[in-house]
């Protein structure tokens, strides 16, 4: 599977507002970014879970192919509810929507009713995970009484083109966050670090993801900055700069870890998107490209010698 590029919008080119705040200018730099090249865009938005299922639904009707990856948390709506609305976002997306699970708001709003404890709050994501996709899923209504959930009747008519298997993206480096994230999602995001630390990390979610069958299943994302600016608050990177040239081949370096993904952040003027996406996505996608096209030669050359003349040649 070829890399991919998510955008993480951060700051206006005034750096005083949200990207989103004037959906005007925001249709505009949508359509470089998805032009320049960019297959996905988050939307994570300082305002709240619900004005992010609306802007998530702005984004949705205003592009022709970007997947909108949504910042959603357990603990703010009931799950049937959530359930019945981000299926009605995925359908008349035609399927382009993807879940972002975080651990904690984005604000303190629901300090009040938030579980305590880190693995609390984990245990709570993974039952509403369950019942999520179970809503997804079940031709017929059931019942569910749960640590954190009750649930009479569950039943969401209406499904998304995906059904149970809307893309499911979480994070993490504790024990129990990498535990849920084993069991649930399909892209891991990793927090940003060296090569080792990375590695290490990969290693880690595998593992778990392995302990329910789905090792082979998980594929991943990394944050990145590419050049100084206005990065987008809660948003960790791999920091990187210059040229297009050398940030690919920065990219390149981690793009050899198996990562599937970059997700962009800083980058929200005009001429930002469109030279990473134009100059430096493209060096990279094309030195990938190179790289796979090199592999079946050498196989074949290494076929060549060791066939019937390389054997008969004996011990030199």
């Amino acid at each position: 599977m070829p890399i991919e590029f998510t955008h993480i919008p951060g700051k206006t080119a005034d750096a005083a507002v949200p990207f989103f705040y004037d959906f005007a200018e925001t249709a505009t730099k949508l359509g470089l970014i998805e032009d320049s090249g960019f297959q996905k865009i988050v939307v994570d938005d300082s305002a709240g879970l619900l004005t992010n299922m609306d802007l998530a639904s702005q984004v949705l009707n205003r592009t022709a192919s970007l997947e909108v990856v949504l910042t959603h948390w357990a603990g703010v709506i009931d799950p049937t509810v959530a359930a019945r609305q981000l299926a009605s976002i995925d359908k008349e997306s035609g399927g382009r929507l993807a879940l972002r699970m975080i651990s904690e708001p984005l604000n303190d709003d629901d300090a009040e009713i938030r579980p305590v404890g880190h693995g609390v709050v984990w245990q709570r994501i993974d039952e509403y995970l369950v019942l999520l996709k179970r809503l997804w899923s079940n031709d017929r209504p059931f019942d569910h009484e749960g640590a954190f959930y009750s649930i009479k009747g569950g039943y969401v008519p209406r499904k998304g083109p995906h059904g149970a298997d809307l893309v499911i993206r979480m994070g993490g480096q504790s024990g129990t966050a990498l535990k849920v994230a084993g069991r649930h999602a399909d892209l891991f995001e990793l927090a940003p670090g060296s090569i080792d630390d990375i590695r290490q990390l990969m290693e880690r979610a595998r593992g778990a993801a392995a302990e329910y069958g789905r090792a082979g299943k998980l594929r991943f994302a990394l944050p990145v900055r590419i050049h100084q600016g206005v990065s987008a608050a809660g948003h960790q990177a791999v920091d990187l700069s210059g040229p297009p040239a050398q940030v690919a081949l920065s990219l390149l370096a981690y793009a050899a870890l198996g990562i599937d993904e970059f997700m962009v952040v800083g980058v929200d003027r005009p001429h930002e998107i469109a030279t990473v996406g134009r100059e430096t996505m493209a060096l990279l996608r094309n030195s990938l490209a190179r790289r796979e096209a090199d592999a079946p030669q050498l196989g074949r050359f290494i076929s060549r010698e060791r066939g019937p003349q390389a054997a008969n040649r004996g011990p030199s």
